[in-house]
Formats: structure tokens, sequence, C-alpha cells
């Protein structure tokens, strides 16, 4: 299966359990790895058979400018439902860096896989 990725996608979004973090917005860094069969966009050289990465970002930014969780352990599973569940992905992996959430650590964060890469 081939893999369609997105690298450092920054994004702006309130998340944490402190009373700090419930009002101030703090960027989460997201790698997104998406498996999706590239074979008859390469045939064709037509956008309709391949996974449009700039309207997954779209929605991925949209979503979590908007959400407003208090674990990063959920948004990152809900950012992989609507990879998976919205764009037909059969296998998603993403890293989610809450950079500088702990004090001494330039990175921190969650990786985690869905589905499987050849259902």
């Amino acid at each position: 299966m081939d893999i369609i990725f997105l690298g450092g996608l920054e994004v702006e979004t309130i998340i944490g359990i402190f009373d700090w973090e419930r009002v101030t917005k703090q960027t989460v860094v997201l790698d997104i790895e998406m498996a999706f069969d590239i074979r008859k966009a390469a045939e064709t050289d037509d956008i309709q058979y391949t996974l449009d990465y700039k309207t997954v970002s779209h929605r991925i930014i949209s979503f979590v400018e908007g959400s407003q969780f208090l674990l990063v352990e959920k948004l990152i599973s809900e950012i992989a439902d609507i990879i998976r569940n919205e764009f037909n992905v059969p296998w998603v992996k993403i890293t989610l860096n809450k950079k500088g959430a702990i004090s001494g650590a330039s990175d921190v964060g969650i990786v985690i896989e869905r589905g499987e890469v050849n259902p």
C-alpha cells in the first residue's frame, strides 16, 4: 500500500486539564501517514483517484481548531476516526506533539496507528 503524508501540521487549540489550558490556545503539531492506493491516480494523472491531502488538512485543521478536549488521547483518536471514516483510509498513523507541555522536554505527545495497511 502507498502512503500519503502530512508533516509538521501546526494547529492552535484548547487542550489540557489545567485551568490555564482551558482558556489559552496551545499549538499541537501533527504528522500524519495515510495508506491509500495511488495506482489509478498515477495511471490517469487525475486527482479524483487519489487522497487529496489539501482537503484532508483543511478538515483536520478545522476540526482541531474548533475542539476543546481535556486529553490529547481523545483528540488524536478523533482525528484518526475522521481520516479513516470520511476519507476512506484503511490505515492511519498519527503523531501528535504538544510541544513544551513538560518543562525540560522539547517534545511530548502520542503516536497511534489505526486500521490495517493491507485490509
